[in-house]
């Protein structure tokens, strides 16, 4: 099983800690930026096994590289001071990581989330379809915590949950933390000499946050907790968890070419039906299309995706990233998923091709009114 997830994942979310991107809070490291964008820009290009992959940065040290800049020796308590650091910070994180991808000729995009982003239905799509849009055309997207406009009421916390998050956003096949550490201990061995390590675990497992509590270091937010709730969240949407030493000489590398490294926490549940459970799980459903038998048997026989062209009516209210239902012309809800477009704009979409989209609403978007990849199908 341990060699077997990071081979096989075709979708990677990788994050690193504050700790090790800024060197103890000395100020962005350089050369291990450079050192993790040369793995990056590997599997991205498919060095080694020759499979490109998909790989997404959530990388903290905005706020620990803006203290730097501005002389400040410890980590300031008040939000407005955070936010301060955070924004000269990330001036400077985003720079590097560009300068570092582009001498390996691969891309980078700076992403900057809140809670609200992913809390909110339409958002979470749009941050998606962004997201997956970069993955497709081969850029590694730099993702961190917007804090210049975040406070504590409404922040993810710590990068770790961001991770997770992000995983779930992107239907990541794996999550990498890496840290400071090897990898999760029973008990810190800092100040445990019987401390085992956890080579393989199963994430979500009560006994696992027993064994972790404390805080993390003082340039960071986090401590190994956050790092196994992170895992537990990802496998939420079937991603395992590999939690592993940053400064282990190409750590990604030999993780996707089979070799354990760090502890695995492994998702008990498939992505697909991690995915599935997800959206049925949302009962409340906010309206209907009908469709057409051909349509309707592309869904159930292709598996395709639902284009508005095969849509004859559309019921209720609801908005873009709601849950709705797809009838067949006998009435029947053959499947459900999230609607990439407001009741109103759909009505106006039933009958017509994507070219048309544009003159419609003033605007083009998605080509379909439900993805495939968010929708379930009745029997499937």
């Amino acid at each position: 099983m341990a060699s077997s997830v990071l081979r096989d994942a075709r979708r990677i979310v990788v994050k690193v800690g504050s700790s090790l991107v800024t060197n103890e809070g000395r100020g962005l490291d350089e050369e291990a930026i450079a050192q993790w964008s040369q793995q990056l820009a590997a599997l991205v290009r498919g060095d080694g096994d020759g499979v490109r992959r998909e790989v997404v940065m959530v990388s903290s040290g905005a706020i620990a590289e803006g203290m730097k800049r501005l002389g400040w020796k410890t980590r300031p308590k008040q939000v407005h001071e955070l936010q301060a650091a955070a924004a000269v910070g990330q001036m400077g994180l985003a720079q590097m990581y560009e300068t570092k991808l582009r001498e390996q000729n691969v891309g980078s995009a700076q992403v900057l989330l809140t809670h609200a982003d992913l809390a909110d239905r339409e958002r979470y799509l749009n941050a998606r379809t962004t997201l997956l849009t970069l993955l497709g055309l081969g850029v590694v997207p730099v993702i961190n915590e917007n804090d210049t406009v975040v406070n504590d009421e409404i922040k993810f916390g710590d990068n770790d949950t961001l991770g997770a998050l992000v995983a779930n956003l992107v239907d990541a096949d794996a999550l990498v933390i890496l840290t400071d550490q090897k990898g999760l201990y029973t008990a810190d061995p800092r100040k445990n000499p019987d401390a085992r390590f956890v080579d393989e675990a199963q994430a979500g497992d009560p006994a696992l946050e027993a064994m972790a509590g404390g805080a993390g270091s003082n340039i960071g937010s986090g401590g190994m907790i956050t790092k196994i709730l992170a895992a537990k969240r990802a496998a939420g949407s079937g991603a395992s968890t590999v939690i592993a030493w940053g400064r282990e000489p190409n750590v990604l590398g030999r993780l996707v070419a089979g070799e354990a490294i760090g502890s695995l926490l492994v998702a008990q549940t498939g992505k697909k039906q991690a995915r599935k459970q997800w959206i049925a799980d949302h009962l409340q459903l906010k309206g209907a299309v009908s469709v057409d038998q051909g349509a309707a048997d592309k869904l159930l026989e292709e598996g395709k995706s639902l284009l508005p062209i095969g849509m004859t009516g559309v019921e209720g209210n609801f908005s873009r990233g709601d849950v709705i239902a797809v009838r067949n012309p006998q009435g029947r809800e053959i499947a459900r998923g999230l609607a990439n477009y407001a009741s109103a704009e759909a009505r106006l979409l039933c009958r017509k091709s994507s070219s048309e989209f544009e003159h419609l609403l003033g605007y083009s978007a998605e080509s379909e009114m439900i993805h495939r990849d968010n929708m379930i199908v009745a029997g499937h």
